[in-house]
């Protein structure tokens, strides 16, 4: 690797090759000398980002939401209308994550063992920030007399705990490899959703 790599490049190298040791080896056999190894630098240099194996393995999954934040925003300010807005949203949020850990599974459950009360706390924090992007586009839908509800946020929250059921963390591996099933449900799970939150005359048929 080049020693002219600025901090985050470096960081960002040690998260790749963590997507890859995570998929090869798994969460349990990582070590940080693979790490180290994969990303072509020190043992000590990994250190200097991240403090444990598991901070790689959660700055990993915050990556993850960072990405999908983008994604979701995009939607977000598409010209769809509000409800395929949501239903695009609602839905990329549970296959993004999916196919983020497809090829390795049982490294999530590990991860839970091991880090679950810092997990949490990130969790929440992913909601609240995926709440504040859906919560836009329920108002938008209000504006346009085509959603009704009260309370944006707590409805955005809302629509985030109905397909937490379907996200990875709540899957066991064997459902994590039928990805067709989980994204059968979730269209189910969404459809539901929506056609409670649509003002009368105004479900999709």
């Amino acid at each position: 690797m080049r020693t002219t790599l600025a901090p985050a490049e470096i960081r960002d190298a040690i998260l790749d090759a963590a997507d890859r040791l995570l998929a090869r080896y798994g969460f349990k056999k990582m070590t940080v000398d693979d790490l180290a190894r994969e990303a072509g630098i020190g043992k000590g240099t990994v250190y200097l980002h991240f403090p444990s194996k598991e901070e790689v393995a959660l700055c990993r999954i915050d990556r993850i939401v960072e990405r999908l934040l983008e994604r979701l925003r995009a939607l977000a300010d598409s010209d769809d209308s509000g409800a395929e807005r949501l239903r695009q949203m609602l839905l990329l949020r549970v296959m993004f994550r999916f196919d983020s850990v497809k090829e390795h599974p049982q490294s999530l459950d590990d991860l839970m063992s091991s880090a679950r009360k810092a997990y949490l706390i990130r969790r929440q924090r992913y909601l609240d920030a995926e709440a504040e992007v859906l919560a836009v586009v329920l108002r938008d839908g209000r504006d346009a007399g085509a959603f009704a509800f009260d309370d944006a946020m707590a409805t955005a929250h809302t629509l985030l705990l109905a397909t937490n059921a379907l996200l990875p963390s709540a899957l066991g591996p064997r459902e994590l490899g039928k990805r067709k099933d989980v994204q059968e449900k979730t269209t189910r799970i969404v459809e539901l959703l929506l056609a409670g939150l649509q003002r009368p005359g105004l479900q999709r048929r």
